[in-house]
């Protein structure tokens, strides 16, 4: 460990040498900037992200992935960075070098460090503090470069613990950055491994956006297992639209170990609604993962089902991507602010064959996934002939099960009954309307969906 005095002396240096680098002042520098909730790059025209992510740390000599992920139509690459702590740092002249790539492909590239992966959770993750050290470090390749950098600070700076610090650490990143002279967007991740369950992002970001002396901050929600709906997409994204903040789908998948994404809903929605999305990824995955992969060993004629399914597909990159603005290309209008979702219904299930009483509601639970120790649940809610202004599902846990996450309702357990009940937002259903709401348990066998009850209220 280093001694204080030498690593405040160190952090000095850095800073006044990212001030000279990063230019004065800071919001002289032309680049792109948020306003009303949109993103918009330097010629003051909308930009809306089409892209994916590309590994870039991991496979440093894969370098014609930048063409070939333009060749299929994306207009911005977010790109994977270490800072050295957990993996090899991608030093000054690399990154200058990927930035030439993108500008080269006319992409927009999002820099994220991916070291912050799980912090408090996952070992070896370090803080967003750490990862400011890291820009800091490397500011001279950002200089200059605002009409086509975001800087992403950190990937899903938090697992499933000691996430309650994400609003205070995120605000205090984004000052120190500012106060060092960087006048990129920023882009901030969701913590909970990114897909914010906790809604920590979701109720938080209003104080982190007004923290940033520049109003010029992104945030990035990534949606995996805990995005199974359409319900919870539209729910979690509207929010945002709803308070004009600025959102964009850092990562998503068509599946993940921890549960179905519903690709098609997120697609369909970020377009109806202007959002950005950034698919994960082009190729190289790993850890059993390995089915997220777009392409087959980086190559572009090899696309998976996945790949077609992002570039090729109903709202998929092809269809919908269109080039920023400050590499030259048409100027098209504006999106509507108004258009109107075409979301499907948010049905997963057949409805019950017999309706429920009038004014009551019915509960089916499913399994979404499972995994040694572990399982991930879903409880769909219907209202049966008549409106409903609240629910309560009740159901008995199986003998080694407990339930230690919940999202989009409030769960409370005695002993082994387990009684949920609406939030705020999800309670008032119009006939035969539904809602869902899910959980993450622990299961000593194989666990089993029991029969659950619904009451209306």
């Amino acid at each position: 460990m280093r001694k204080r005095l030498s690593v405040a002396g160190v952090a000095l240096l850095t800073v006044l040498a990212a001030v000279f680098a990063f230019g004065q002042p800071a919001h002289a520098a032309a680049g792109f900037s948020v306003s009303n909730g949109k993103l918009y790059d330097a010629n003051g025209n909308e930009f809306i992200m089409r892209g994916v992510n590309h590994a870039h740390t991991w496979y440093q000599q894969q370098t014609s992935s930048f063409a070939n992920i333009k060749a299929l139509g994306a207009n911005t690459v977010r790109v994977v960075l270490a800072s050295g702590d957990r993996w090899a740092k991608n030093d000054t002249a690399d990154v200058a070098n990927v930035i030439s790539l993108c500008k080269a492909n006319k992409l927009i590239c999002v820099l994220e460090v991916h070291d912050t992966t799980g912090y408090g959770e996952q070992s070896g993750a370090i803080t967003l503090d750490r990862a400011v050290d890291y820009w800091l470090s490397i500011s001279s390749a950002l200089a200059g470069q605002e009409k086509y950098v975001i800087v992403n600070i950190g990937n899903e700076p938090y697992g499933n613990q000691g996430y309650g610090t994400w609003a205070t650490d995120s605000a205090n990143a984004i000052k120190r950055l500012r106060a060092a002279g960087l006048a990129h967007t920023i882009m901030v991740d969701a913590p909970n491994w990114g897909q914010d369950w906790s809604f920590t992002m979701r109720d938080n970001a209003a104080s982190v956006f007004a923290a940033d002396p520049q109003k010029n901050t992104v945030f990035s929600i990534h949606m995996y297992g805990v995005f199974d709906t359409a319900a919870e997409i539209s729910d979690y994204l509207g929010r945002f639209r709803t308070a004009k903040l600025p959102i964009v789908v850092g990562e998503f998948g068509f599946d993940h170990s921890d549960g179905n994404p519903d690709e098609d809903a997120i697609l369909s929605y970020t377009q109806a609604n202007g959002i950005g999305y950034l698919g994960w990824s082009w190729s190289g995955n790993g850890g059993g993962v390995e089915y997220l992969d777009m392409t087959t060993n980086f190559n572009p004629a090899a696309l998976t089902t996945w790949g077609q399914r992002i570039f090729n597909g109903a709202n998929g990159i092809k269809a919908t991507s269109k080039e920023a603005s400050v590499y030259g290309g048409i100027v098209t209008p504006t999106p509507s602010t108004t258009v109107t979702p075409t979301l499907p219904p948010p049905t997963t299930t057949p409805p019950p064959t017999t309706p429920p009483a009038t004014g009551g509601c019915t509960a089916t639970y499913t399994i979404i996934g499972q995994w040694q120790g572990g399982f991930q649940g879903e409880v769909k809610v219907t209202a049966g002939s008549a409106a409903i202004n609240g629910w309560t599902a009740k159901w008995t846990l199986g003998s080694g099960q407990s339930i230690s996450q919940a999202w989009n309702a409030t769960l409370t357990s005695s002993g082994s009954n387990v009684t949920a009940t609406n939030v705020s937002y999800n309670g008032k259903l119009g006939a035969g309307a539904s809602t869902s709401f899910g959980f993450i348990g622990s299961s000593t066998g194989t666990p089993v969906a029991p029969a659950v009850t619904c009451t209306a209220s």
